[in-house]
C-alpha cells in the first residue's frame, strides 16, 4: 500500500520515516566525530563534504515528507488523550528541530558565499551570505538544535517502544508494516 489510511502508514511514509531516522543519527554521529578531526586528518575535508551532502538530501526529503503528509490522511493515534497531545507536540517538535538543524547547517556552509555541492551531482546556491557572524551564529544554532533533535528522537523512540511493549498496541508495527494501511481499505480488522 503506497498511501496512508486512517488505520496505517503507507510505504512512502514508512520509507521516508526510516531513511530520515538513519540519516539523522548518522549525521549526528558524523558531526560529532568531525569535531575531533585534526587538520592533517584525511577526513578533515571529506567528512564535512559528506555531512553537507547528506544534510541537503535530508532537507529535500524532509520537505517532500511534509508535502506528502499534507495530502495524506494521518493514521489515528493510539493512547489516552494526554498521550495523543504529547505525540502531536512531539511530532511538531521533531519536524521543527530537523528543519532548524538543516537550515542552520546550510547557513554555516554558505556563509562564505559559495554554494553547497551535493556529492558533485548538483550545487545548492548560497541564497543568504555575508551576514555578520553568520557561520558562528548558525553554528551555535546547529549544535544546540541537533542536541535537541537527538533528545526528541530518543523520546520518540522510547514512546514507540512503550506503546509496543507495555500498551501492546500497533503504534510501532504500523510504522514498520504498510499492510496495516491496506487492511483498512479492505475492511479487515
Amino acid at each position: 500500500m503506497w498511501r496512508n489510511t486512517q488505520r496505517g502508514w503507507g510505504i512512502v511514509s514508512i520509507l521516508l520515516h526510516w531513511l530520515s531516522a538513519v540519516a539523522i543519527i548518522g549525521l549526528f554521529a558524523l558531526g560529532w566525530w568531525m569535531t575531533g578531526l585534526g587538520y592533517y586528518d584525511p577526513w578533515y575535508n571529506q567528512g564535512p563534504w559528506v555531512h553537507r551532502s547528506i544534510g541537503i538530501l535530508l532537507l529535500f526529503a524532509t520537505l517532500a515528507r511534509l508535502v506528502w503528509r499534507l495530502f495524506q490522511p494521518t493514521p489515528r493515534l493510539e493512547g489516552r488523550r494526554l498521550e495523543v497531545v504529547a505525540a502531536h507536540l512531539g511530532h511538531i517538535g521533531l519536524y521543527a528541530a530537523v528543519l532548524l538543524v538543516m537550515i542552520s547547517g546550510y547557513l554555516i556552509s554558505t556563509a562564505n558565499g559559495r554554494g553547497v555541492s551535493v556529492f558533485g551531482w548538483f550545487e545548492v546556491p548560497a541564497l543568504l551570505q555575508n551576514y555578520p557572524n553568520q557561520a558562528s551564529l548558525a553554528g551555535d544554532v546547529h549544535w544546540y538544535s541537533a542536541l535537541t533533535l537527538m533528545l526528541l528522537a530518543a523520546g520518540h523512540t522510547l514512546a514507540a517502544l512503550k506503546h509496543h511493549w507495555f500498551n501492546r498496541n500497533k503504534t510501532l508495527v504500523r510504522m514498520m508494516n504498510p499492510r496495516h494501511a491496506q487492511r483498512s481499505t479492505r475492511g479487515i480488522n
